[in-house]
């Protein structure tokens, strides 16, 4: 979780690219146009003191031990912090240093956004003062980071060695599929489950594999070893070692 703060400032670039912010994504969308700087504040020489905002913890409406969200994020960058010392400056200007998930977020915005006419220092206050005004706001951002760490956390794969990710776009490698050893996978290929919501509900792919391009294998089903899956194959079913399988949906059409 403590990851997705970063993924947030991508969504925020494809926004401020619009000058005119005429997007789909609602949330984000009113969250630009408030935080829209004028001419005035797209003085590089301004900073965050000049906005009143010297001590952000006087204006986050969240303390740490009310947010269950941002103490959760807090935790995990302290687990990460001693489990990977390099990783502890990282940890700390981007989560730990910050008394709130508004904080966290607007300095990571303005990283993402400043530039040499546009300061860092004020885009931080544009979009603090942003966030901490507009409680829908907070609650959205809540509850994405909610979505994805219950429904898309995809930290659980098991994969082997020497896997080629031929071209390597387009992947899809669902939270507890199972990748062996010397596979090759070409781009657009999705381990995936048919709708199941919870448990043991992607592939396991033997050692040897090869899967073509745009093939879709779904469900806890296994593809033995050395088996070969044609481009555009969706495969609902085991596979048994050493076979070819092509189609939609997929057929055996030799062994070796």
């Amino acid at each position: 979780m403590a990851a997705s703060i970063d993924n947030s400032t991508n969504h925020a670039r494809n926004l401020m690219a619009d000058s005119h912010c005429r997007c789909q994504v609602g949330n984000f969308c009113r969250l630009i146009k408030m935080c829209t700087p004028s001419v005035r504040r797209m003085d590089s020489s301004n900073s965050i003191y000049q906005y009143g905002v010297k001590d952000s913890s006087k204006v986050i409406p969240q303390e740490c031990s009310e947010d269950d969200i941002w103490q959760k994020i807090r935790e995990e960058a302290k687990f990460y912090t001693k489990q990977e010392p390099i990783l502890s400056k990282y940890y700390c200007s981007s989560i730990l240093s910050h008394n709130s998930l508004e904080s966290a977020l607007a300095n990571q915005l303005a990283i993402k956004l400043c530039e040499v006419n546009i300061s860092r220092e004020a885009l931080y206050d544009v979009f603090l003062k942003a966030l901490v005004k507009d409680g829908d706001i907070q609650r959205a951002i809540r509850d994405d980071l909610k979505a994805v760490k219950e429904r898309d956390p995809a930290c659980e794969q098991k994969l082997g060695r020497g896997i080629v990710f031929d071209h390597a776009t387009g992947i899809v490698i669902g939270e507890t599929a199972v990748i062996g050893n010397r596979v090759t996978i070409l781009h657009d290929v999705t381990l995936g489950g048919t709708g199941k919501i919870e448990g043991d509900r992607h592939p396991k792919i033997g050692d040897g594999v090869m899967i073509g391009a745009g093939a879709k294998i779904l469900g806890n089903i296994k593809i033995g070893e050395n088996a070969k899956i044609g481009a555009g194959s969706v495969v609902l079913k085991e596979i048994p070692p050493r076979a070819t399988a092509v189609g939609n949906p997929a057929r055996l059409v030799g062994l070796r």
